[in-house]
């Protein structure tokens, strides 16, 4: 049966979340978020819940994940009235770039961040539409403290659960919004995080990673 977008407001989130099978490969059922942010309402909900945890004691900088993170980031940074930047793929970046590399389900990449946009001791919200094994969100928590700032939270849509990502995220005692939904690590789907929002670790003013 086609995929159709939901027709009341107050629908649950995950309706907004289209699956798409064996996409972009055989046996892997992918999750499609465009439809949420084709939708002003929803997004807006779903940007609502993200930030509340945070709202008491919004960040100095919301630090955005290349590419679908720069999407979440910048809602965040708007709402709160705070400054963005951005953590891109090796030579996206004109200007001088602290890099960091991590590790992938099935290889290595790197993230860069321009050194001359963030100060010593700012309090950075690390932002992604996904977490997967945790390694981007690592590696931004690494860039973060190799600039003298900290991480002040993470903020995900999705939760690709069977693969352990909030691990690397929650033992620092940071604070974390993302909602959960289970998903089979044999297909491999994305699990979108619905509109069960959820902190499962403490925020704090600034931790240190």
């Amino acid at each position: 049966m086609p995929w159709t977008p939901p027709t009341s407001a107050d629908a649950p989130l995950t309706d907004w979340i289209r699956p798409v099978p064996d996409w972009p490969q055989p046996g892997v059922l992918f999750r499609d978020l465009t439809p949420l942010w084709a939708d002003g309402r929803a997004w807006a909900r779903a940007v609502g819940a993200l930030a509340r945890p945070f709202d008491a004691a919004p960040p100095d900088l919301v630090m955005g994940i290349e590419a679908r993170g720069f999407l979440v980031a910048a809602a965040l940074a708007a709402r709160w009235g705070t400054g963005l930047v951005l953590a891109r793929k090796p030579g996206k970046l004109p200007a001088a770039a602290l890099k960091q590399d991590y590790e992938l389900e099935y290889g290595r990449a790197t993230l860069e961040t321009h050194r001359d946009l963030i100060a010593r001791g700012a309090r950075i919200l690390v932002a992604d539409d996904v977490i997967a094994t945790g390694g981007t969100a690592a590696a931004s928590r690494a860039i973060v403290e190799a600039l003298g700032c900290s991480v002040a939270g993470f903020a995900f849509l999705v939760e690709i659960e069977p693969l352990g990502g909030r691990e690397s995220v929650t033992a620092s005692e940071c604070g974390i919004s993302f909602t959960r939904e289970r998903a089979s690590k044999r297909r491999r789907s994305s699990a979108w995080c619905s509109s069960r929002w959820r902190r499962i670790a403490r925020s704090c003013s600034g931790c240190g990673m």
